[in-house]
């Protein structure tokens, strides 16, 4: 018990303001699905553009399966470009929702509470934009079941040796333990808004959702120990999704590449990235939909936090990456060192060290890490510097290998920029639908924080009166 309270080191009071109730969260959460007209303009305005970029993606994969990847700016001997850089990009911003809700989780940390739906739909649809560039990238992705050890009667099998089926199995295996945690964490929210839905047809399908919830004590076991499994099951994926994807780096014998420090190295880039698309989501959100009192600053301050963290083992690791050139004495090491400063891709080595070194310090400062307008644009900076970390391993590792004979520049072409913009479209789009018409705040873990928050008031409150009646008993 001593650990647990010694983890909660977040108090109730600062993570749910306001005068709330039972009733009230149910109204402030619940209405944003029930009553439509909640939404304004500007939801009509973010889906719209969303869906034009969505159109645009579909053009492009139209388009690169009639004509092939030869209409990427993918050559010889760059032969990972935009896809393998957006897919590690994507990837990495799944991250933060499977930590939010699986490892805080069993930590028992409560600050979670308010972002973890929110997070977690965000995990899976940052997945479903990763797999797109795998899947299109192999060049015929109607045969991509290849891929799965299946009996058949051509008696193939995969290569399991190769690390296109290592992301097959962990990018497969992400997704489905996503899904099924951020599906298992809905269902009592799916009952509250069955029981307060007023048409027929709008009770009947949140009671399949519910599918037979009833709040009770029965249910209420299972449900936390399928929660607690799933957790249990999500938490080593943390570790294992993106150590696998730098796996398909850190095997190969691509200067730069080849290095111990990358499993660990990306698991915090993926981290930082997430938490910084969690702030980009979740500031102007909370501000459309007035969610300030169960979003508070102590959620950003804390998410901030996390960033600045990961930030730092991130940076670290750009340190590690010039310092390992140096002291192996390696001439292709060596010579990779310098062509990254001071190289054709030179502008995007130091913007990378600007966006994920430079502009996380102010992170320091805890009233910048309360102010809305300086954690959004730090967002902003981390995640393009993110986007740039990829860009610089991959292309700028590959376009001068070990014969000059071979070398060649890498240009992206028009069809790899609406393939990229338009699965950021098809994310915002996701993303907009779900706050639509989905509880984007967990509203019965917010009535177990409101409970709590009451439960230390009359606690504190019984510690204030107990002096009082103590000196009145010695006075007698």
């Amino acid at each position: 018990m001593a650990v647990q309270e010694k983890l909660n080191i977040s108090d109730p009071a600062e993570l749910l303001t306001g005068e709330q109730s039972y009733s009230s969260l149910d109204h402030e959460i619940g209405d944003i699905v029930l009553d439509q007209k909640r939404h304004q303009m500007r939801w009509w305005l973010i889906v719209g553009a969303a869906f034009l970029l969505v159109n645009v993606m579909l053009m492009s994969i139209g388009y690169l399966l009639y004509m092939g990847i030869g209409i990427w700016g993918n050559n010889q001997p760059v032969g990972w470009g935009f896809d393998i850089i957006n897919f590690v990009w994507w990837i990495g911003i799944g991250h933060a929702g499977t930590l939010i809700s699986a490892i805080l989780l069993l930590m028992r940390q409560q600050w979670r509470n308010s972002i973890n739906r929110f997070a977690e739909a965000m995990t899976l649809f940052a997945v479903m934009c990763a797999g797109l560039y795998p899947l299109l990238h192999t060049g015929r992705p109607w045969v991509a079941y290849w891929l799965f050890p299946y009996p058949n009667i051509l008696g193939m099998w995969p290569q399991f040796r190769s690390p296109l089926i290592w992301d097959v199995f962990a990018v497969s295996t992400y997704i489905t333990v996503s899904a099924l945690f951020w599906f298992v964490g809905l269902i009592p929210d799916f009952a509250t808004l069955r029981d307060r839905s007023k048409p027929m047809w709008l009770k009947k399908l949140w009671g399949i959702l519910a599918m037979g919830w009833r709040g009770s004590v029965k249910h209420w076991h299972r449900y936390e120990a399928a929660y607690l499994i799933l957790a249990g099951l999500s938490t080593p994926l943390v570790l294992s999704v993106h150590s696998i994807v730098s796996l398909d780096f850190a095997v190969s014998i691509v200067p730069g590449w080849n290095v111990t420090i990358f499993p660990p190295y990306f698991v915090a880039g993926a981290v930082f990235a997430g938490f910084a698309m969690v702030l980009t989501l979740a500031i102007p959100i909370r501000k459309w939909y007035k969610l300030e009192n169960l979003i508070t600053p102590t959620h950003l301050d804390w998410c901030a936090k996390v960033m600045l963290a990961t930030g730092t083992i991130v940076f670290y690791g750009y340190v590690m990456e010039v310092f390992y050139a140096w002291y192996s004495g390696n001439p292709y090491e060596l010579f990779l060192k310098e062509n990254r400063m001071g190289g054709p891709y030179a502008w995007a080595f130091w913007s990378l060290w600007i966006c994920n070194g430079l502009m996380i310090l102010p992170l320091w400062i805890p009233k910048v890490r309360k102010n809305l307008v300086a954690l959004m644009i730090i967002s902003q900076f981390v995640s393009v510097g993110m986007w740039l970390e990829r860009f610089v391993i991959i292309p700028m590792s590959l376009h001068r290998d070990y014969l000059p004979s071979s070398w060649g520049m890498y240009y992206p072409t028009i069809w790899d920029f609406g393939m990229f913009f338009g699965t950021i479209g098809f994310f915002v789009f996701m993303m907009f639908l779900f706050i639509r018409f989905l509880p984007m705040i967990n509203i019965f873990e917010m009535k177990d924080l409101l409970l709590r928050k009451e439960h230390d008031g009359h606690k504190n409150g019984a510690a204030h009166a107990a002096p009082a009646m103590g000196g009145g008993k010695g006075g007698e």
